[in-house]
């Protein structure tokens, strides 16, 4: 299995530490609003790689942090606590909102089938682990005090750039335009381990430690929760693109300086899903979430095939023209899957399972090519193989992928079962093609005015992941 490592810029053969087991580690959200498409984008590359590790007789322990403390709005290390922001806007408890906004987002992750990690750990539950690598770092003089902030010393490194070529001249204050100079910081790149002055006065959650109460920064969590579930040794690193600097650079920075050693072998970063305004973000354009593709008669599966079929290295355009056009590619793949769900507990052949299935290993082995693991569904099903072959290969397959393509299938075939010998009324068939046209314009407000109508002609619309189905009440 290849991977193309973000740290040496290169494909790579996967090769763990110790042979069969993978210690993955993901960054978690920041529990201060609402995920949206773009984030969960990348949860759901990082899952399909979790469960191909996994597929591939790899024994995975994943980690993911969940940020409830200490991730500023800048870069800089400036501005408010996201989370105290998510406070101060909907009047709530920071830890109010940490937990409504932390079940939400395991909400959206269980509508989009990602598997919840195997640990779990809220920043605010491990201050003790961060109090104790960053007195190692002042101990060890990797980290200094000014202005009662604790700062890690970046000119203590022969090299802190690790994922780029930058040079410290590059760049202004933190990475954006704007950001006023910390006069604390030794060095541009320097970067806050423990505040106890900085919007202080704001800041809901403190805690006692040895250079006075306050709150950790961002970035030393993932090093120590990472630690503290995984070890000295991490295998696989997992992020957005946006990560790379300066989040994930300081983590390599704090944690190879607190362990004297190389601490990830493998970085996994994902890349941006944009519309026609540029990346998705929270603070621009339409903040699209799973919630709103459900209220618009999206299901969210479709927009995971979505995802799958764009190599997670390339930025991936949202519209809602691609969007449909991915939910007709999902129906038609689905109605083929139907014509074989008579093979459900037939006789295997195991040579041509065999044959068949390397299709989409190869894919998946070269560098995580989900658009060609979706190619070689469609390869199976053209193929003369019989359909208990077929449906054993599909089920196998969609363990990874995570489509939802068997249970789809067969709630496809049951509604086809209850309208097959029903012809549709006139009127019925001619409020569909309106309705059809009012979703394709966007007009959804007709289109739910049109689903009423033909409601009360004692007829139900259903919205699923092959399409619209009509039924009888």
């Amino acid at each position: 299995m290849y991977i193309y490592n973000s740290a040496t810029r290169k494909k790579e053969l996967f090769t763990p530490h110790t042979e069969g087991k993978v210690k993955m580690y993901t960054c978690g959200p920041t529990v201060y609003h609402y995920a949206h498409i773009g984030n969960l984008r990348t949860y759901i590359m990082e899952d399909v790689l979790e469960k191909y590790l996994r597929f591939s007789g790899y024994d995975v322990k994943r980690v993911m942090n969940i940020t409830d403390v200490g991730h500023l709005t800048s870069d800089g290390d400036t501005g408010d606590d996201k989370m105290v922001k998510g406070a101060k806007r909907e009047h709530k408890t920071v830890m109010e909102i940490a937990q409504f906004y932390t079940d939400a987002f395991f909400d959206d992750c269980r509508k989009l089938n990602i598997k919840t990690p195997d640990v779990v750990e809220p920043a605010t539950h491990c201050i003790d682990e961060f109090i104790k690598v960053i007195s190692s770092l002042m101990e060890k003089g990797y980290a200094y005090e000014a202005g009662g902030n604790i700062y890690f010393d970046t000119s203590k490194l022969d090299k802190y750039y690790i994922f780029n070529d930058f040079s410290e001249e590059d760049l202004a204050v933190g990475v954006r335009e704007g950001v006023e100079a910390d006069d604390n910081k030794r060095n541009k790149a320097d970067f806050v381990l423990w505040f106890t002055k900085s919007k202080f006065d704001d800041q809901e959650l403190k805690w006692d430690s040895p250079w006075g109460i306050g709150y950790p920064g961002w970035h030393i969590e993932c090093s120590c929760i990472s630690m503290k579930h995984l070890g000295e040794y991490l295998d696989l690193h997992c992020g957005g693109i946006d990560n790379q600097f300066p989040h994930h650079t300081n983590e390599i920075a704090q944690s190879e300086a607190f362990l004297g050693h190389e601490w990830c072998k493998y970085w996994f970063h994902v890349h941006h899903l944009n519309t026609d305004t540029g990346k998705m973000s929270k603070s621009s354009g339409e903040f699209l979430t799973v919630s709103l593709l459900q209220e618009k008669g999206y299901d969210p599966l479709v927009y995971r095939f979505f995802c799958l079929q764009s190599h997670y290295r390339k930025n991936l355009m949202f519209s809602w023209e691609n969007l449909d056009n991915a939910a007709d590619a999902y129906k038609k793949l689905t109605e083929r899957v139907m014509k074989v769900l008579g093979g459900k507990g037939g006789t295997v052949d195991t040579a041509k399972y065999d044959e068949l299935k390397k299709g989409f290993t190869d894919a998946l082995d070269g560098d995580m090519n989900t658009a060609q693991a979706i190619t070689s569904l469609y390869d199976i099903l053209k193929s003369d193989a019989d359909d208990a072959t077929k449906y054993k290969l599909i089920d196998d397959i969609d363990t990874v992928l995570s489509i939802g393509l068997i249970p789809a299938a067969e709630k496809l075939a049951a509604a086809k079962g209850n309208t097959e010998n029903d012809e549709l009324p006139a009127e019925v068939t001619e409020l569909l093609e309106q309705r059809k046209a009012a979703r394709k314009e966007k007009n959804f407000a007709l289109a739910d005015e049109l689903r009423s109508k033909i409601t009360a002609l004692g007829y139900i619309v259903e919205e699923t992941r092959q399409g619209t189905v009509v039924r009888k009440a």
